[in-house]
């Protein structure tokens, strides 16, 4: 039946009326391989649109289009909507003008009526502005910008390689948004610090606690890897005891694969080694606890887990408490102290204390407070340092408190985080009162060098590094602490005696020698 100009009439009239409708009959976009195709909404996207709040943060797998849908979106509700102000934000510039072209392709591709109807009224590399006075606009900040649709994308990157970026978008661009406005935050993980993670952990507590949202709350969108319809592979892929209890734990979690898509997780995490939790999570659990790049000890700490090393470590009580330490500069920064023992070839790292705004001798007795019988302290070479007010050394202070202490040789850094790496494959740790310390070692990473594009040698100097500091104190002091016979074996030689196999990541676990 041939349609009458009046049912066409009827039918554009219905799309141009439906926000739905629009989207995925108006719009054109670039696909992988380089065609040219009608937007559709996959079924992530169109999840997203259907619980969308007016502050939402996303935390994904990898290309599951979120950031092409809200392109879109954007472009949807600035031709249709007069005087709105669009910002989308990127974490390099590069990234910001690919967005841009998103949205100048779909404008560029639409109907010509449209087009004549709501033409561009100012177009240059990173604003279009269109005759009816709406807007969009793509940067790397949009401090000075008054915006009611903002999207910032890959935030955890910003926040891992950029931290000055993100406190500038934190306090600037976020603020550029009215209450009862929308705002997209959307990023794979990078570890568990910043604001990305800290944003998606208040709406999880949120969501998890049923707690009503205000219009200024965000809501929390997690979308696993294998709500990709992409992420299959049809070929059969062995699946050997480490896949098998992995799949078995997500079944645990109501998370059910089927063969193709753990054919493809198996292969792609062959490739992609401790980077597929951040990249492709399964939880959102799993997407923060993850190796993210730039990470001192992720592998380390990766291993702690696969072997079951971070459990629970009752203290022996026939066995002595030794300390190891990071000392502050001044009243307020931080102190941070590690307890641990030694047992045979185990190394048992039992507590953890970090503090400030308190004196050297305060922090002592703060430590003390806990009840364990001390040996002896670890502590870093300035140690030898005087306290200005008592007109001591802090060597001294810490000695008439009653810890005797061992001063760790004085090393590059690089070569204490390679003492760490040594040092881990003998650790358990505790898992509930090392739980602040393990995550300041999660999240002890490399700085970004902005004018190599890479990741420097250098550590960050933010609040994970004082555990982190102190740990390499451990590690570096660990040989003045003998074995209480005089003797220091090597680790070699300790492993040998204690499980009668050389170590290796994963080998104690797949083995069964965890004792």
């Amino acid at each position: 039946m041939v349609k009458s100009p009046a049912s066409d009439e009827r039918m554009a009239a219905r799309i141009l009326s439906d926000p739905l409708l629009r989207l995925e009959n108006l719009y054109y976009i670039i696909d992988a391989d380089g065609n040219r195709i009608k937007f559709k909404l996959n079924p992530p996207q169109k999840n997203l649109l259907d619980e969308m709040w007016y502050c939402n943060t996303i935390l994904k797998g990898r290309q599951l289009g979120f950031s092409t849908m809200i392109c879109i979106y954007f472009l949807d509700q600035a031709l249709f909507h007069s005087n709105l102000s669009c910002g989308i934000i990127a974490h390099t510039r590069d990234d910001a003008q690919k967005l841009f072209r998103k949205i100048k392709y779909a404008y560029e591709n639409l109907p010509r009526s449209l087009q004549n109807a709501i033409t561009p009224v100012g177009d240059n590399a990173s604003e279009l502005v269109l005759s009816n006075g709406s807007s969009l606009r793509v940067g790397t900040s949009l401090r000075s910008s008054s915006l009611q649709f903002l999207h910032i994308s890959e935030f955890g990157k910003i926040c891992a390689k950029y931290p000055e970026k993100a406190e500038e978008i934190m306090s600037g661009s976020l603020n550029t948004v009215a209450p009862g406005q929308v705002i997209f935050i959307e990023s794979t993980a990078e570890g568990s610090d910043g604001h990305f993670y800290n944003i998606c952990q208040k709406g999880i507590n949120l969501k998890n606690k049923k707690i009503p949202l205000t219009k200024m709350d965000f809501k929390f969108h997690f979308f696993p890897w294998y709500k990709g319809k992409q992420y299959v592979l049809d070929e059969y892929v062995f699946i050997n005891k480490e896949f098998e209890e992995y799949f078995q734990s997500l079944e645990s979690q109501d998370i059910y694969l089927s063969g193709e898509q753990k054919s493809w997780y198996i292969k792609k995490k062959e490739i992609l080694g401790d980077k597929m939790f951040a990249e492709f999570p399964s939880t959102s659990d799993e997407a923060f606890r993850s190796s993210a790049s730039g990470l001192f000890f992720g592998k380390d700490i990766g291993c702690l887990r696969a072997d079951r090393r971070l459990t629970t470590v009752p203290l022996d009580p026939m066995l002595p408490v030794y300390t190891a330490w990071d000392l502050a500069h001044g009243v307020s920064g931080y102190t941070a102290c590690w307890f641990f023992q030694q047992d045979g070839y185990k190394l048992k790292i039992i507590d953890f204390y970090q503090g400030s705004g308190l004196s050297l001798s305060e922090h002592i007795k703060q430590v003390k407070a806990k009840g364990y019988s001390i040996e002896c302290g670890i502590f870093p070479h300035d140690v030898e340092h005087t306290e200005s007010i008592l007109g001591l050394t802090r060597n001294e202070v810490i000695s008439k408190l009653g810890v005797d202490v061992v001063v760790a040789d004085k090393l590059l850094v690089s070569e204490g985080i390679e003492a760490v790496h040594a040092m881990f494959p003998k650790i358990w740790m505790d898992k509930e009162k090392c739980e602040e310390g393990l995550k300041m070692l999660e999240n002890y990473r490399r700085d970004w060098d902005n004018r190599l594009n890479k990741w420097s040698h250098k550590p960050v100097g933010d609040v994970n590094s004082h555990g982190a500091d102190a740990f390499r104190m451990l590690a570096i002091g660990l040989k003045k602490i003998d074995d209480g016979e005089g003797n220091i074996e090597s680790d070699n030689e300790a492993m040998r005696k204690y499980w009668g196999v050389e170590h290796r990541p994963g080998y104690l676990f797949d083995k069964g020698f965890v004792r």
